[in-house]
């Protein structure tokens, strides 16, 4: 697989040197170089580009806002590896959907980790897309994976500090909304895998014969339930109070128990 992907740098020593490491990846190919965030623009409208390496502190349009441009291409966009100076733009670039933040000076070791990313991130989406039915080109567009978090077979893929994590869905014990992010709890570890997300969009993700939502905080998958009341439920230690608006599903599936 060869992935199509252009660099964007104010610094033309910097720009160079992203240059001369896509060109010694085997599985990349460079499409194009900017010197700015407004000329890469035209050169998205020229080209087909899949990644882009982008520099965050440019004149006139910076990195992140070029992000926000592209955002609005929904799950067709390019990708975006950020190669900046300054780690202070680290949750900027995660919140724009960041596939990594590669901090100057790197060297290649550095760079080839980001860009296995990329590669193991594109041919996730390819392994999607082929599974998939076979559709008419607009339905296609409409049907491909979201970026951030999405369900292949029997796994959840989210977002986790720039990378695609699996969790297997018979590892997950329940989710706990946290404003912007979401806790996953998981039978095999102690420790909750955080996502920027929200519960609803993972909610919409989760099959329903096997996970509930409960209240506006959680969800929880309803197999790892221990024990249950008229208002709540435990999984393990943790007792989940089921909210007023979410009554009468739980209600129905608390009839299947009585």
């Amino acid at each position: 697989m060869t992935i199509n992907c252009i660099a964007v740098d104010d610094e033309p020593l910097a720009l160079g040197l992203v240059c001369a490491f896509i060109e010694q990846t085997p599985f990349l190919k460079l499409v194009g170089k900017y010197g700015s965030a407004v000329e890469a623009l035209g050169g998205l409208q020229a080209n087909k580009v899949e990644l882009i390496f982008l520099d965050i502190q440019m004149p006139n349009l910076n990195g992140i806002e070029l992000a926000r441009v592209l955002d609005a291409r929904g799950p067709n966009k390019p990708r975006i590896i950020f190669t900046t100076a300054y780690n202070q733009f680290a949750l900027e670039g995660y919140k724009v959907d960041a596939l990594d933040y590669l901090l100057k000076p790197f060297n290649y070791e550095e760079f080839l980790h980001a860009a296995n990313k990329a590669l193991a991130y594109a041919e996730l989406v390819h392994k999607s897309n082929n599974a998939a039915p076979a559709a008419s080109a607009p339905a296609a567009e409409a049907a491909a994976p979201a970026p951030a978090e999405h369900v292949e077979d029997d796994y959840l893929f989210v977002k986790v500090e720039y990378q695609l994590v699996r969790i297997a869905l018979s590892d997950i014990l329940y989710l706990e909304s946290l404003k912007d992010y979401v806790k996953i709890y998981l039978k095999s570890s102690d420790k909750a895998i955080l996502t920027l997300s929200s519960l609803k969009a993972l909610e919409e993700k989760l099959p329903a014969k096997r996970f509930m939502r409960v209240h506006r905080s959680y969800i929880v998958s309803l197999d790892k339930i221990n024990s249950i009341t008229r208002n709540a439920l435990q999984i393990g230690k943790i007792n989940i109070t089921v909210g007023d608006q979410y009554k009468d599903a739980f209600g129905a599936f608390l009839s299947r128990w009585v």
